[in-house]
C-alpha cells in the first residue's frame, strides 16, 4: 500500500470517528484529543495513524467503519503500517 492510498483511508477513518457520537468520545478521552485537533491535525500523518490505531482496538469498530466508509476490512492494517509510527508487534 502506497503512503497516498494510506492517507486516504486515513482521512476517510478521521471522517467515520467524528460521525460516530459514541465513540468519539472514547477516542478523545483516551488520547487527550480535542475537538479543534481534529481541524488542525487532520493532515498529520501522525494523528492519522492515532485514529487508525484506535479504530483497529476494536473488530466492530473497524467493521462499522469499513461497511460505512466503502474501504476494504484488510486494508486498514496494512493502511495503518503504511503511516509514520507504526510498529510491527513481536509476538515473543
Amino acid at each position: 500500500m502506497t503512503p497516498r492510498q494510506a492517507e486516504f483511508i486515513a482521512l476517510r477513518a478521521i471522517e467515520w470517528l467524528v460521525a460516530q457520537d459514541e465513540i468519539l468520545p472514547v477516542f478523545m478521552g483516551a488520547t487527550g484529543c480535542q475537538e479543534a485537533d481534529f481541524r488542525t491535525q487532520v493532515a498529520d500523518s501522525d494523528f492519522q495513524g492515532s485514529v487508525l490505531d484506535f479504530i483497529l482496538m476494536d473488530d466492530a469498530w473497524v467493521q462499522s467503519f469499513c461497511a460505512a466508509m466503502d474501504v476494504g476490512p484488510h486494508d486498514v492494517y496494512p493502511a495503518r503500517h503504511s503511516l509514520p509510527g507504526a510498529q510491527t508487534p513481536h509476538w515473543t
